[in-house]
């Protein structure tokens, strides 16, 4: 079945004064994907996600929420958690919620029930008395995504949400984003790659304020997959590096730690031959992997095409 999309985006730009931060662009977004937008610093991320939750006004361009009444406010529909929250650090996370919860014309009874669901959902109900003040990096942004979830939009938009974590703190987060990704349609910016490449279904990449390339990480993978594989022996790698050169469909070689990389004109082909070939002449394979091509691949090939 078809993924039903929950938003189009239509020539969506963006110019400061004489500048332009945001290129006409045109994508969707499907409900219940995770999707990543992917770009360096300034490639104007940020821009288009407070342009997406209303928080910024479009140069040019319609932004269409599904069986919403065009040109009607859609704030409603959006959770927003900015790359830097503001939060009342004398509030207690409970208290906070409730204060959120207020702000979207939520009853009280409704409220304080849904902020002790949301602290359970993102695990932080041991600290629900706790100052803020007192939380970690990490509780902090749980509990900025519970006041993104509290209003229970349609969209939930992330802006860097890991990118000023500890380590701890990073895996946290994408922890309970793999978690929510069942429950509602998450967009998120980052230009970490791998924190894309681990947890999104889709990639939105952009580069100097224009869209590049956009889809699902099955197809994006195929498209600008690298024909590369990688094995590895007992022994002297450097002699069966010489054997392997000297097979049709392989073009180049070089090792890098304890494997051999090399890179082929046909995968399928050159697997065959590799292995049929180690059985043959019983070489101690140890290793053999077909190499996908990874997201920072993909990006430096769009980006300097």
């Amino acid at each position: 079945m078809a993924s039903q999309p929950i938003l189009h985006v239509s020539n969506l730009s963006k110019i400061f004064t004489d500048e332009v931060a945001v290129h006409p662009m045109n994508f969707s977004l499907d409900k219940g994907k995770c999707i990543a937008l992917i770009g360096p610093n300034g490639a104007g991320k940020t821009t288009i996600l407070r342009m997406l939750a209303g928080i910024l006004q479009a140069s040019s361009g319609d932004i269409t929420y599904t069986h919403h009444e065009k040109d009607a406010d859609f704030r409603h529909l959006v959770g927003y958690l900015p790359q830097y929250p503001a939060m009342y650090g004398w509030m207690s996370a409970y208290e906070f919620l409730i204060h959120c919860a207020k702000l979207s014309y939520i009853p009280l009874a409704t409220a304080k029930k849904r902020a002790n669901e949301l602290l359970n959902m993102v695990g932080i109900a041991e600290a629900r008395d706790k100052k803020i003040h007192s939380f970690s990096g990490g509780m902090n942004q749980r509990l900025g995504i519970a006041q993104a979830l509290i209003h229970r939009p349609t969209l939930l938009m992330l802006d860097e949400p890991v990118s000023a974590l500890d380590p701890l703190g990073r895996r946290e987060v994408l922890t309970l984003m793999e978690q929510l990704k069942t429950e509602t349609t998450i967009l998120f910016s980052t230009h970490i790659l791998a924190d894309a490449d681990e947890i999104s279904d889709e990639l939105l990449l952009l580069h100097e304020g224009k869209l590049v390339e956009s889809g699902t990480m099955e197809a994006l993978r195929k498209k600008y997959q690298t024909a590369t594989i990688a094995v590895s022996f007992d022994g002297d790698l450097t002699y069966y590096e010489s054997l392997l050169k000297g097979m049709d469909g392989i073009h180049s070689s070089h090792i890098q730690r304890t494997k051999i990389h090399l890179s082929v004109e046909d995968i399928a082909q050159a697997k065959e031959v590799i292995l049929k070939k180690s059985i043959k002449e019983n070489w101690p394979l140890t290793h053999f992997s077909i190499n996908q091509a990874s997201l920072e691949d993909m990006f430096m090939k769009v980006v300097n095409r």
